[in-house]
Protein backbone atom coordinates (compact mmCIF):
# COMPACT_ATOMS: atom_id res chain seq x y z
CA UNK A 1 0.00 0.00 0.00
CA UNK A 2 2.84 2.36 0.86
CA UNK A 3 4.49 1.72 -2.50
CA UNK A 4 1.23 2.25 -4.37
CA UNK A 5 0.59 5.54 -2.56
CA UNK A 6 4.17 6.61 -3.22
CA UNK A 7 3.84 5.87 -6.94
CA UNK A 8 0.56 7.78 -7.08
CA UNK A 9 2.12 10.77 -5.30
CA UNK A 10 5.09 10.74 -7.68
CA UNK A 11 2.71 10.73 -10.64
CA UNK A 12 0.63 13.63 -9.29
CA UNK A 13 3.65 15.72 -8.31
CA UNK A 14 5.49 14.91 -11.54
CA UNK A 15 8.90 15.58 -10.07
CA UNK A 16 7.93 19.04 -8.77
CA UNK A 17 10.44 20.55 -6.36
CA UNK A 18 9.09 20.56 -2.80
CA UNK A 19 11.70 23.01 -1.48
CA UNK A 20 12.20 25.68 -4.17
CA UNK A 21 9.52 27.98 -5.56
CA UNK A 22 9.01 27.36 -9.27
CA UNK A 23 8.67 31.09 -10.06
CA UNK A 24 12.27 31.38 -11.26
CA UNK A 25 11.49 28.80 -13.99
CA UNK A 26 8.95 31.12 -15.62
CA UNK A 27 5.74 29.62 -17.00
CA UNK A 28 6.32 25.94 -16.27
CA UNK A 29 4.99 23.63 -19.01
CA UNK A 30 3.11 21.51 -16.45
CA UNK A 31 3.35 21.42 -12.66
CA UNK A 32 1.41 20.51 -9.52
CA UNK A 33 -0.60 23.55 -8.38
CA UNK A 34 -2.73 24.58 -5.42
CA UNK A 35 -5.13 27.42 -4.59
CA UNK A 36 -5.36 28.89 -1.09
CA UNK A 37 -8.90 29.74 0.02
CA UNK A 38 -7.46 31.29 3.19
CA UNK A 39 -5.50 33.94 1.28
CA UNK A 40 -7.66 34.23 -1.86
CA UNK A 41 -11.26 33.32 -0.95
CA UNK A 42 -14.14 33.39 -3.41
CA UNK A 43 -14.82 36.97 -4.41
CA UNK A 44 -11.11 37.81 -4.50
CA UNK A 45 -8.86 37.43 -7.53
CA UNK A 46 -7.95 33.80 -8.30
CA UNK A 47 -4.34 32.73 -7.72
CA UNK A 48 -2.26 29.57 -7.90
CA UNK A 49 0.76 28.46 -5.89
CA UNK A 50 3.46 25.85 -6.53
CA UNK A 51 4.16 22.74 -4.45
CA UNK A 52 7.00 24.27 -2.41
CA UNK A 53 4.98 27.38 -1.50
CA UNK A 54 2.02 25.21 -0.49
CA UNK A 55 4.31 23.64 2.13
CA UNK A 56 6.37 26.59 3.28
CA UNK A 57 4.04 29.59 2.94
CA UNK A 58 0.57 28.04 3.30
CA UNK A 59 1.18 25.01 5.53
CA UNK A 60 -1.68 25.77 7.96
CA UNK A 61 -4.06 27.22 5.34
CA UNK A 62 -7.01 25.64 3.56
CA UNK A 63 -5.82 24.58 0.09
CA UNK A 64 -7.50 23.25 -3.04
CA UNK A 65 -5.45 20.72 -4.98
CA UNK A 66 -5.63 21.68 -8.67
CA UNK A 67 -3.65 18.66 -9.87
CA UNK A 68 -1.82 20.14 -12.88
CA UNK A 69 -2.11 23.23 -15.07
CA UNK A 70 -0.05 24.08 -18.13
CA UNK A 71 2.12 27.16 -18.66
CA UNK A 72 1.58 28.56 -15.17
CA UNK A 73 3.81 30.73 -13.00
CA UNK A 74 3.56 30.70 -9.20
CA UNK A 75 1.51 33.62 -7.78
CA UNK A 76 2.47 33.17 -4.11
CA UNK A 77 3.05 36.54 -2.43
CA UNK A 78 2.22 38.75 -5.43
CA UNK A 79 -0.41 41.52 -5.47
CA UNK A 80 -3.25 38.98 -5.19
CA UNK A 81 -2.06 38.10 -1.68
CA UNK A 82 -2.77 41.15 0.44
CA UNK A 83 -1.26 39.99 3.74
CA UNK A 84 1.30 37.40 2.71
CA UNK A 85 4.86 37.56 1.41
CA UNK A 86 6.41 34.51 -0.22
CA UNK A 87 9.13 33.05 2.01
CA UNK A 88 10.90 31.26 -0.84
CA UNK A 89 10.87 33.88 -3.61
CA UNK A 90 9.62 37.26 -2.34
CA UNK A 91 10.82 39.27 -5.35
CA UNK A 92 7.91 38.48 -7.69
CA UNK A 93 6.11 40.63 -10.24
CA UNK A 94 2.74 42.00 -9.12
CA UNK A 95 0.82 39.76 -11.52
CA UNK A 96 1.51 36.91 -13.93
CA UNK A 97 -0.35 38.10 -17.00
CA UNK A 98 0.12 34.84 -18.93
CA UNK A 99 -1.58 32.69 -16.27
CA UNK A 100 -5.08 31.39 -16.96
CA UNK A 101 -7.67 30.89 -14.25
CA UNK A 102 -11.08 29.26 -13.91
CA UNK A 103 -13.53 28.27 -11.17
CA UNK A 104 -11.19 25.47 -10.09
CA UNK A 105 -9.15 28.08 -8.21
CA UNK A 106 -12.12 28.54 -5.87
CA UNK A 107 -12.73 24.81 -5.50
CA UNK A 108 -15.59 24.63 -8.04
CA UNK A 109 -15.65 22.20 -10.96
CA UNK A 110 -17.68 21.04 -13.96
CA UNK A 111 -20.62 22.84 -15.62
CA UNK A 112 -22.53 22.33 -12.36
CA UNK A 113 -19.97 24.48 -10.48
CA UNK A 114 -19.84 22.19 -7.47
CA UNK A 115 -16.97 21.39 -5.07
CA UNK A 116 -15.12 18.09 -5.06
CA UNK A 117 -15.75 16.04 -3.09
CA UNK A 118 -19.33 17.27 -2.96
CA UNK A 119 -21.06 16.45 0.37
CA UNK A 120 -24.49 17.00 -1.23
CA UNK A 121 -23.91 14.74 -4.25
CA UNK A 122 -24.97 11.17 -3.55
CA UNK A 123 -24.43 9.93 -7.12
CA UNK A 124 -21.14 7.98 -7.51
CA UNK A 125 -19.38 9.52 -10.49
CA UNK A 126 -15.74 9.98 -11.43
CA UNK A 127 -14.41 13.35 -12.59
CA UNK A 128 -12.44 13.69 -15.83
CA UNK A 129 -10.19 16.58 -16.83
CA UNK A 130 -10.60 18.21 -20.24
CA UNK A 131 -7.27 18.33 -22.04
CA UNK A 132 -8.08 21.73 -23.59
CA UNK A 133 -9.65 23.93 -20.87
CA UNK A 134 -8.26 21.77 -18.01
CA UNK A 135 -11.50 21.98 -16.02
CA UNK A 136 -12.81 18.81 -14.34
CA UNK A 137 -16.21 17.33 -15.24
CA UNK A 138 -18.57 14.70 -13.88
CA UNK A 139 -18.91 11.89 -16.42
CA UNK A 140 -22.70 12.34 -16.44
CA UNK A 141 -22.39 16.03 -17.40
CA UNK A 142 -20.36 15.57 -20.59
CA UNK A 143 -23.18 14.80 -23.04
CA UNK A 144 -21.48 11.51 -23.92
CA UNK A 145 -21.00 8.80 -21.32
CA UNK A 146 -17.33 7.83 -20.89
CA UNK A 147 -16.48 4.44 -22.48
CA UNK A 148 -17.22 1.70 -19.95
CA UNK A 149 -13.82 0.12 -20.44
CA UNK A 150 -12.10 3.38 -19.49
CA UNK A 151 -9.87 2.73 -22.49
CA UNK A 152 -9.18 6.34 -23.40
CA UNK A 153 -6.27 8.65 -22.68
CA UNK A 154 -7.72 12.16 -22.99
CA UNK A 155 -11.09 13.90 -23.11
CA UNK A 156 -12.26 17.12 -24.80
CA UNK A 157 -15.38 18.60 -23.19
CA UNK A 158 -18.52 19.86 -24.96
CA UNK A 159 -17.61 23.55 -24.83
CA UNK A 160 -14.11 22.94 -26.18
CA UNK A 161 -15.47 20.74 -28.99
CA UNK A 162 -17.77 23.62 -29.99
CA UNK A 163 -14.87 26.07 -29.92
CA UNK A 164 -12.45 23.69 -31.70
CA UNK A 165 -14.97 22.20 -34.12
CA UNK A 166 -12.19 21.06 -36.50
CA UNK A 167 -11.71 18.15 -34.08
CA UNK A 168 -14.98 16.56 -35.25
CA UNK A 169 -13.33 15.64 -38.55
CA UNK A 170 -10.64 13.74 -36.61
CA UNK A 171 -13.16 12.25 -34.19
CA UNK A 172 -14.77 10.28 -37.03
CA UNK A 173 -11.53 8.32 -37.43
CA UNK A 174 -9.73 8.57 -34.09
CA UNK A 175 -12.12 9.02 -31.16
CA UNK A 176 -12.57 6.05 -28.81
CA UNK A 177 -16.32 6.60 -28.93
CA UNK A 178 -16.45 6.63 -32.72
CA UNK A 179 -18.58 9.32 -34.39
CA UNK A 180 -18.86 8.87 -38.15
CA UNK A 181 -21.15 8.95 -41.18
CA UNK A 182 -21.14 7.02 -44.47
CA UNK A 183 -21.87 8.42 -47.93
CA UNK A 184 -25.22 6.61 -48.04
CA UNK A 185 -26.44 7.90 -44.70
CA UNK A 186 -25.80 8.30 -41.02
CA UNK A 187 -24.19 5.58 -38.94
CA UNK A 188 -25.58 4.98 -35.44
CA UNK A 189 -23.79 7.18 -32.93
CA UNK A 190 -22.12 5.25 -30.13
CA UNK A 191 -22.97 7.88 -27.53
CA UNK A 192 -26.69 7.93 -28.23
CA UNK A 193 -26.94 11.45 -26.83
CA UNK A 194 -27.50 14.89 -28.35
CA UNK A 195 -28.75 16.12 -31.73
CA UNK A 196 -26.86 14.78 -34.74
CA UNK A 197 -25.40 17.04 -37.38
CA UNK A 198 -23.69 15.71 -40.50
CA UNK A 199 -21.07 17.92 -42.12
CA UNK A 200 -21.02 17.16 -45.85
CA UNK A 201 -18.15 16.78 -48.30
CA UNK A 202 -16.82 20.05 -49.66
CA UNK A 203 -15.99 18.46 -53.03
CA UNK A 204 -18.88 16.98 -55.04
CA UNK A 205 -22.64 17.10 -54.59
CA UNK A 206 -24.00 16.64 -51.08
CA UNK A 207 -26.05 13.56 -50.28
CA UNK A 208 -29.79 14.06 -50.10
CA UNK A 209 -30.31 12.57 -46.67
CA UNK A 210 -32.69 15.15 -45.27
CA UNK A 211 -30.21 16.36 -42.66
CA UNK A 212 -29.44 20.01 -42.32
CA UNK A 213 -25.89 21.13 -43.03
CA UNK A 214 -24.15 23.16 -40.38
CA UNK A 215 -20.61 24.27 -41.20
CA UNK A 216 -18.05 24.05 -38.38
CA UNK A 217 -17.42 27.27 -36.50
CA UNK A 218 -13.77 27.51 -37.45
CA UNK A 219 -12.01 24.45 -38.78
CA UNK A 220 -13.51 23.85 -42.23
CA UNK A 221 -13.99 27.48 -43.19
CA UNK A 222 -10.44 28.43 -42.29
CA UNK A 223 -8.80 25.36 -43.79
CA UNK A 224 -10.66 25.11 -47.10
CA UNK A 225 -7.81 26.83 -48.91
CA UNK A 226 -4.96 25.01 -47.23
CA UNK A 227 -2.15 24.43 -49.72
CA UNK A 228 0.82 23.93 -47.42
CA UNK A 229 2.96 20.82 -47.23
CA UNK A 230 1.71 17.94 -45.06
CA UNK A 231 3.86 16.04 -42.61
CA UNK A 232 2.64 12.43 -42.58
CA UNK A 233 3.46 10.56 -39.37
CA UNK A 234 3.57 6.75 -39.17
CA UNK A 235 0.42 5.04 -37.90
CA UNK A 236 0.26 1.99 -35.67
CA UNK A 237 -1.70 -1.15 -36.45
CA UNK A 238 -4.89 -0.20 -34.58
CA UNK A 239 -8.11 -0.24 -36.60
CA UNK A 240 -8.88 3.47 -36.20
CA UNK A 241 -5.41 4.49 -37.33
CA UNK A 242 -5.55 2.07 -40.27
CA UNK A 243 -8.85 3.66 -41.34
CA UNK A 244 -7.22 7.06 -41.21
CA UNK A 245 -4.27 5.84 -43.26
CA UNK A 246 -6.68 4.46 -45.89
CA UNK A 247 -8.39 7.84 -46.14
CA UNK A 248 -5.03 9.51 -46.76
CA UNK A 249 -4.12 7.03 -49.53
CA UNK A 250 -7.45 7.46 -51.34
CA UNK A 251 -7.35 11.22 -51.20
CA UNK A 252 -3.71 11.43 -52.26
CA UNK A 253 -4.72 9.90 -55.60
CA UNK A 254 -6.76 13.03 -56.33
CA UNK A 255 -4.30 15.60 -55.03
CA UNK A 256 -0.57 16.03 -55.10
CA UNK A 257 0.96 14.68 -51.86
CA UNK A 258 3.21 17.69 -51.41
CA UNK A 259 0.23 20.08 -51.34
CA UNK A 260 -2.21 18.03 -49.23
CA UNK A 261 -3.54 18.89 -45.80
CA UNK A 262 -4.60 16.10 -43.49
CA UNK A 263 -7.51 18.07 -42.05
CA UNK A 264 -8.80 19.11 -45.46
CA UNK A 265 -8.79 15.48 -46.59
CA UNK A 266 -10.85 14.43 -43.58
CA UNK A 267 -13.27 17.32 -44.00
CA UNK A 268 -13.98 16.13 -47.56
CA UNK A 269 -15.71 13.15 -45.95
CA UNK A 270 -19.01 13.20 -44.11
CA UNK A 271 -18.70 13.34 -40.35
CA UNK A 272 -21.05 13.83 -37.44
CA UNK A 273 -20.98 16.80 -35.08
CA UNK A 274 -22.72 16.46 -31.73
CA UNK A 275 -23.09 18.60 -28.65
CA UNK A 276 -21.02 16.20 -26.60
CA UNK A 277 -17.56 15.50 -25.27
CA UNK A 278 -15.16 13.22 -27.13
CA UNK A 279 -12.74 10.59 -25.79
CA UNK A 280 -9.36 10.04 -27.41
CA UNK A 281 -6.81 7.18 -27.41
CA UNK A 282 -3.09 7.20 -26.71
CA UNK A 283 -0.98 9.20 -29.22
CA UNK A 284 -4.00 10.67 -31.02
CA UNK A 285 -2.29 14.07 -31.06
CA UNK A 286 0.40 12.77 -33.42
CA UNK A 287 -2.31 12.35 -36.11
CA UNK A 288 -3.21 16.07 -36.16
CA UNK A 289 -2.13 17.94 -39.28
CA UNK A 290 0.83 20.27 -38.78
CA UNK A 291 0.78 22.12 -42.09
CA UNK A 292 1.28 25.87 -42.04
CA UNK A 293 -2.40 26.82 -42.17
CA UNK A 294 -3.41 24.29 -39.53
CA UNK A 295 -0.67 25.51 -37.20
CA UNK A 296 -1.95 29.05 -37.73
CA UNK A 297 -5.47 27.89 -36.87
CA UNK A 298 -4.20 26.19 -33.67
CA UNK A 299 -2.52 29.46 -32.71
CA UNK A 300 -5.71 31.46 -33.26
CA UNK A 301 -7.65 28.97 -31.14
CA UNK A 302 -4.87 28.90 -28.52
CA UNK A 303 -4.47 25.12 -28.76
CA UNK A 304 -0.95 24.81 -30.15
CA UNK A 305 -0.18 22.56 -27.19
CA UNK A 306 -2.21 19.80 -28.89
CA UNK A 307 0.72 19.20 -31.23
CA UNK A 308 3.11 18.65 -28.30
CA UNK A 309 3.17 15.10 -26.90
CA UNK A 310 5.16 16.37 -23.90
CA UNK A 311 2.13 18.45 -22.89
CA UNK A 312 0.09 15.37 -21.99
CA UNK A 313 -0.65 14.48 -18.37
CA UNK A 314 0.67 10.98 -19.13
CA UNK A 315 4.09 12.38 -20.07
CA UNK A 316 4.03 14.48 -16.90
CA UNK A 317 3.16 11.49 -14.70
CA UNK A 318 5.76 9.26 -16.35
CA UNK A 319 8.43 11.88 -15.67
CA UNK A 320 7.60 11.83 -11.97
CA UNK A 321 7.64 8.03 -11.83
CA UNK A 322 10.90 7.78 -13.76
CA UNK A 323 12.61 10.37 -11.55
CA UNK A 324 11.50 8.49 -8.45
CA UNK A 325 12.61 5.11 -9.85
CA UNK A 326 16.07 6.54 -10.53
CA UNK A 327 16.45 7.77 -6.94
CA UNK A 328 14.71 4.89 -5.18
CA UNK A 329 16.86 2.49 -3.18
CA UNK A 330 15.97 0.62 -0.01
CA UNK A 331 18.54 1.70 2.63
CA UNK A 332 17.35 -0.92 5.11
CA UNK A 333 17.98 -3.83 2.71
CA UNK A 334 21.35 -2.38 1.70
CA UNK A 335 22.38 -2.24 5.35
CA UNK A 336 21.04 -5.71 6.26
CA UNK A 337 22.96 -7.39 3.46
CA UNK A 338 26.26 -6.32 5.04
CA UNK A 339 25.46 -7.67 8.55
CA UNK A 340 25.62 -11.03 10.32
CA UNK A 341 22.51 -12.79 11.65
CA UNK A 342 22.58 -11.28 15.17
CA UNK A 343 23.07 -7.77 13.86
CA UNK A 344 20.23 -8.22 11.37
CA UNK A 345 17.80 -9.23 14.14
CA UNK A 346 18.85 -6.30 16.32
CA UNK A 347 18.49 -3.83 13.46
CA UNK A 348 15.03 -5.13 12.50
CA UNK A 349 13.86 -4.75 16.11
CA UNK A 350 15.18 -1.19 16.27
CA UNK A 351 13.60 -0.42 12.90
CA UNK A 352 10.20 -1.66 14.09
CA UNK A 353 10.46 0.54 17.20
CA UNK A 354 11.34 3.53 15.01
CA UNK A 355 8.48 2.82 12.62
CA UNK A 356 5.91 2.56 15.43
CA UNK A 357 6.99 5.77 17.17
CA UNK A 358 7.27 7.72 13.91
CA UNK A 359 3.79 6.62 12.87
CA UNK A 360 2.32 7.77 16.20
CA UNK A 361 4.22 11.07 15.94
CA UNK A 362 2.99 11.79 12.41
CA UNK A 363 -0.57 10.86 13.29
CA UNK A 364 -0.82 14.00 15.42
CA UNK A 365 -0.13 16.14 12.37
CA UNK A 366 -2.67 14.22 10.31
CA UNK A 367 -5.34 14.62 12.97
CA UNK A 368 -4.69 18.37 13.22
CA UNK A 369 -4.39 18.79 9.44
CA UNK A 370 -1.00 20.51 9.68
CA UNK A 371 2.05 20.16 7.43
CA UNK A 372 5.10 18.23 8.66
CA UNK A 373 8.21 20.40 8.31
CA UNK A 374 11.90 19.62 8.36
CA UNK A 375 12.33 20.90 11.92
CA UNK A 376 9.51 18.61 13.13
CA UNK A 377 11.35 15.56 11.81
CA UNK A 378 14.61 16.75 13.34
CA UNK A 379 12.86 17.16 16.69
CA UNK A 380 11.44 13.63 16.46
CA UNK A 381 14.83 12.02 15.86
CA UNK A 382 16.45 14.01 18.65
CA UNK A 383 13.79 12.75 21.08
CA UNK A 384 14.04 9.21 19.69
CA UNK A 385 17.81 9.14 20.13
CA UNK A 386 17.42 10.45 23.68
CA UNK A 387 14.95 7.67 24.54
CA UNK A 388 17.26 5.09 22.98
CA UNK A 389 20.20 6.28 25.10
CA UNK A 390 18.10 6.06 28.26
CA UNK A 391 17.06 2.50 27.38
CA UNK A 392 20.67 1.46 26.69
CA UNK A 393 21.98 3.09 29.87
CA UNK A 394 19.37 1.26 31.95
CA UNK A 395 20.22 -2.22 30.65
CA UNK A 396 21.88 -4.82 32.93
CA UNK A 397 24.40 -7.18 31.40
CA UNK A 398 24.98 -10.71 32.67
CA UNK A 399 28.02 -12.77 31.74
CA UNK A 400 28.05 -16.56 32.08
Amino acid sequence: EDEELENEACAVLGGSDSEKCSYSQGSVGRQALYACSTCTPEGEEPAGICLACSYECHGSHKLFELYTKRNFRCDCGNSKFKNLECKLFPDKSKVNSCNKYNDNFFGLYCVCKRPYPDPEDEVPDEMIQCVVCEDWFHGRHLGAIPPESGDFQEMVCQACMRRCSFLWAYAAQLAVTRISAEDDGLLPNATGMGDEDVSKPENGAPQDNGLKEDAPEHGRDSVNEVKAEQKNEPCSSSSSESDLQTVFKKENIKTEPQSSCRLQELQAKQFVKKDAATYWPLNWRSKLCTCQDCMKMYGELDVLFLTDECDTVLAYENKGKNDQATDRRDPLMDTLSSMNRVQQVELICEYNDLKTELKDYLKRFADEGTVVKREDIQQFFEEFQSKKRRRVDGLQYYCS
